[in-house]
């Protein structure tokens, strides 16, 4: 049986907002954390797995599919009609690997165990085509064979 996950989720903040580093007193190095707009970007993500029905996050290797959505523009008709192919282009979107780091620590414990058991990664920004989102889809890679000796 092949496990997976398919949740449709707000559209990630920027990983700019996400972690916040400050120097606690007494440290000799600063410290990184989440920031509040982090935890609630969570909490947003763990409350719509819990509605779709995800009791307990998929153990083990996994592979993720991401699906970027941007907001579309309110002119994106005469963004067309300026560039049918490559309008989407002007559209402003969050860098891919960005989007995917805020993504695994969101889903961390919820939908995965660990973002350490992500093996593929398929990441793809999409066409606008209405609210801003992310479509993460996530599928159990079997660990039954066994790896090959090196020599």
């Amino acid at each position: 049986m092949t496990a997976e996950i398919t949740l449709t989720l707000p559209y990630p903040i920027s990983a700019n907002r996400y972690w916040r580093t400050y120097m606690p007193k007494g440290f000799k190095a600063p410290v990184t954390v989440p920031s509040s707009e982090a935890k609630a970007y969570k909490a947003q993500v763990c409350g719509l797995a819990k509605i779709a029905g995800i009791k307990a996050p998929i153990t083990g290797r996994v592979a993720v599919e991401i699906r970027l959505y941007p907001n579309r523009p309110q002119d994106w008709q005469k963004r067309v009609k300026r560039d049918p192919a490559t309008w989407d282009d002007t559209v402003q979107c969050l860098d891919l690997d960005n989007a995917n780091k805020v993504l695994f620590d969101a889903l961390k414990g919820v939908a995965i165990d660990d973002d350490k058991w992500v093996r593929r990664i398929t990441s793809e920004r999409m066409e606008p085509d209405g609210e801003a989102r992310v479509v993460v889809k996530i599928t159990a890679i079997a660990s039954n064979q066994t790896q090959p000796t090196l020599i």
